[in-house]
């Protein structure tokens, strides 16, 4: 007879384990309050999503600052070469790009919810339009679910329901309650991948710096560095390059944090002072201000001359050696006090969740209730840009579908082995 296995969330995790457990011969629901499966897998990467990354186990933990030992096995089973196998044995051609990104080719995160969404009819995984409610939980064991239009009894039961970035997605939190409920830690939850609050950036909203470098430090110490591109905006910075800073930026109820941009990576400091020195001959006559048109963007140049505390009228001719090594400085170190990250809901993803330590890492299960286990972004673990927290919901869905298919029979004959699950 087939096992029954109750999954909660039709994101990228909890599509992989509901197709996982009836692969594995389970009969499957997925509970999904949303008119529409994957609805934040299909926003993932502006609409193009970066499926994986095309790395193995070791590099994929290594991008993975917070719990990464937690997801050393479930990475070893499904890394992310196999994601793209898988994705490919369901007709959806991948491309690697830079950083071993990996997107479709059609550029179309449509395309992977398209695929999850057909193989999951083709296995006859039952698709319910619900939310919900309560775990029934009995004796420590799952029993099923209460939802709001009806029950759903359940031998093994898997949340699946994302954290609490985006909830017009339907990740509101709600997963956490229901575990919480059954006796789990919920540790913090924060955004991470989320832009950043400065107070001195307003007079620079709008302005986009393309291949910058910029450096993270914490308590005056530099911990981290990058190159790529950012934006400014009303209340502070954005863009690729602060998304990736903010994953190492964990602390701001007991640190301080500061950015420093590169706003010429391409020439080091020797070479940056020819180049000034060179403009600087073009524009001998003029006013300082105005000598910097042809090195920066004119929205940055007023800021940049107030900083290095060069008069704007001043002329070129008579800018003094010393003033042209602070201007130097200023280009090579453009500093922004970080107040704050903006709140989680405008995070790319939530850092926080259910405490690792209560759930076994092979097979995803619950160690306080039987029967029950956790995919995806409502487990405390998250990673950097990449790929790579998608990777963690597929790797995290494989292996509690898995577990989650396997009857008791399975389990005492595995046990009777010697084996683990």
């Amino acid at each position: 007879m087939n096992k029954k296995v109750l999954v909660i969330g039709g994101g990228a995790a909890g599509m992989m384990a509901a197709i996982t457990a009836a692969e594995g011969g389970a009969f499957v629901t997925l509970l999904e309050p949303n008119e529409r499966l994957g609805k934040k897998l299909n926003i993932t990467g502006k609409g193009r999503c970066n499926v994986t990354n095309n790395a193995g186990p070791e590099e994929l933990l290594s991008n993975v600052p917070c719990n990464g030992k937690f997801l050393y096995s479930a990475f070893s089973r499904f890394d992310g070469r196999d994601t793209m196998a898988f994705f490919e044995s369901l007709g959806v051609p991948l491309k690697t790009e830079r950083g071993n990104r990996v997107f479709p080719v059609s550029d179309r995160a449509f395309d992977i919810s398209a695929a999850l969404e057909r193989r999951l009819r083709k296995l006859k995984v039952s698709i319910v339009r619900d939310r919900a409610t309560a775990l029934e939980i009995s004796s420590n064991t799952i029993q099923g679910v209460t939802g709001t239009s009806s029950r759903y009894p359940a031998e093994a039961v898997i949340l699946a329901t994302g954290g609490v970035s985006y909830p017009a997605t339907g990740s509101t939190g709600e997963g956490h309650l229901l575990a919480a409920a059954a006796g789990h830690t919920v540790t913090p939850l924060r955004g991470s991948l989320v832009p950043l609050q400065s107070a001195g950036c307003a007079e620079l909203q709008g302005l986009s710096l393309r291949n910058v470098g910029l450096a993270v430090f914490e308590n005056g110490k530099k911990i981290y560095t990058d190159f790529g591109e950012l934006l400014f905006t009303h209340f502070g910075v954005s863009g690729p390059l602060v998304l990736s800073a903010s994953a190492h930026m964990r602390h701001f109820d007991k640190k301080t944090y500061r950015l420093e941009i590169d706003l010429k990576p391409a020439l080091d400091a020797p070479q940056l002072d020819r180049r000034l020195l060179s403009d600087f001959g073009k524009y001998a006559n003029h006013d300082f201000g105005n000598a910097l048109n042809d090195l920066l963007p004119q929205k940055i140049i007023p800021v940049v001359v107030a900083r290095c505390g060069i008069p704007f009228h001043q002329k070129v001719h008579d800018i003094t050696r010393p003033q042209r090594e602070t201007l130097l400085q200023t280009l090579k170190g453009f500093s922004i006090e970080i107040a704050a990250p903006m709140p989680e809901t405008d995070a790319i993803v939530t850092s926080g969740g259910i405490k690792v330590g209560e759930v076994n890492p092979t097979t995803m299960e619950s160690k306080i209730v039987k029967g029950l286990y956790f995919a995806g972004e409502i487990l405390d673990a998250d990673a950097y840009t990449g790929g790579f927290n998608l990777q963690i919901a597929w790797a995290t869905g494989r292996a509690a579908g898995a577990a989650a298919a396997k009857t008791t029979k399975d389990t005492t004959r595995r046990e009777a082995q010697g084996g683990t699950l």
